[in-house]
């Protein structure tokens, strides 16, 4: 009778047609999106998907739930693992259904309220309808929105977990959208050594600081802090996979000139997400290295920062390499916030259990 009474206490039934909704008149609790010193305004609209606690619980449940896949064994977790910055590890490419695989290499995934644009060419230009291309492709988790909005009906704690987000038991697309942007927006990574260095709380070693002063020289014009990278779309001088055949961002504008342009990556967390490239061609940062001083064609849409390569002698890689690595947020990486809830199961991807320890 007390369990009965407390769920009347915070719930009504109303009839709406021929179904019952039942609708909480408990309040989702705030939650705070806190903006890391000195970075802009995010460009994402809180007003219109307020963040609430139980929104971004229902999303992370999402994100590393394989219903959302046809066969149920592809979450969104399967191809953006925390321990790589919600990249996929070491694959080229990932792994979808039908013993299938992408075409691109997954991008790591945070920060993402400051970014106007998704995929690699630009083609998505709002993170509230983004996962709807991975989740329906073919290629990926294959899934129609229909068949995903029954398994979710059906489950007594999606029920559950909707009403105290969004205040009803209804379950749509929308909803399941905006509840995992709530999750995706938090996932901010500003905590790495180089972040404590701006913010003085920590110093660079002699090799970090002068790879610092390389990167502003050198690097800084494409990836610029404090996201680094400006969010463009320029082509580095890659041959096309004469198998994928991928036009990047030309796929999405027709415009020839855009033939071989791809989303600049940022460069926080680089050293936990190779491979490299949008088809993951370069399985080191010696290779990537490699083909901005030695092997850049020069194109019709190669960048023109690059139609000459850029000079990098070993004692420059180095010093680079060694800033570079100043830029993993270990923090983020291990944040239990953002790993899989508690209760839940994931089928581990490859090669990942050996580097959660």
């Amino acid at each position: 009778m007390r369990k009965l009474f407390a769920i009347i206490s915070v719930c009504c039934i109303i009839c709406i047609g021929n179904s019952f909704v039942f609708v909480s008149s408990k309040k989702p609790t705030p939650l705070a999106f806190t903006i890391p010193k000195g970075w802009p305004q995010p460009v994402y609209d809180f007003k219109n998907n307020p963040l609430t606690k139980e929104g971004f619980e229902l999303g992370r449940r999402l994100f590393y739930d394989g219903r959302l896949s046809r066969d149920g064994n592809f979450s969104c977790a399967s191809c953006h693992q925390q321990f790589a910055a919600f990249s996929t590890f070491d694959h080229p490419l990932s792994h979808g259904i039908d013993n299938s695989f992408t075409t691109r290499n997954a991008p790591a995934l945070f920060n993402l309220a400051w970014q106007k644009e998704f995929m690699l060419d630009g083609g998505i230009n709002h993170l509230d309808v983004q996962p709807l291309s991975p989740i329906t492709a073919p290629n990926e988790m294959g899934e129609t929105l229909e068949n995903i909005l029954v398994k979710l009906r059906r489950d007594a704690l999606y029920r559950k977990q909707f009403v105290a987000a969004f205040g009803d038991t209804t379950i749509n697309t929308q909803r399941i959208m905006k509840a995992l942007s709530q999750f995706l927006v938090m996932l901010i990574s500003a905590d790495s050594k180089y972040d404590r260095v701006m913010n003085g709380k920590a110093s660079f070693n002699l090799p970090e600081g002068l790879g610092y002063d390389i990167f502003k020289q050198k690097c800084a014009s494409c990836h610029k802090e404090p996201f680094f990278t400006d969010y463009t779309y320029r082509n580095i001088g890659l041959n096309m996979d004469t198998t994928i055949r991928d036009y990047g961002r030309m796929r999405i504008t027709r415009n020839v000139e855009d033939s071989l342009k791809f989303r600049v990556p940022s460069l926080r967390n680089v050293m936990v997400t190779p491979p490299y490239g949008h088809d993951g061609r370069f399985y080191t940062l010696q290779n990537v290295f490699e083909h901005y001083r030695k092997k850049t064609p020069n194109g019709g849409t190669t960048d023109s920062l690059l139609r000459k390569g850029i000079p990098l002698s070993n004692f420059e890689i180095g010093q680079l390499t060694a800033f570079l690595s100043t830029l993993t947020d270990t923090t983020f990486l291990h944040n239990k916030r953002f790993a899989l809830p508690t209760g839940m199961t994931l089928a581990p991807a490859p090669d990942a259990e050996m580097h959660r320890k």
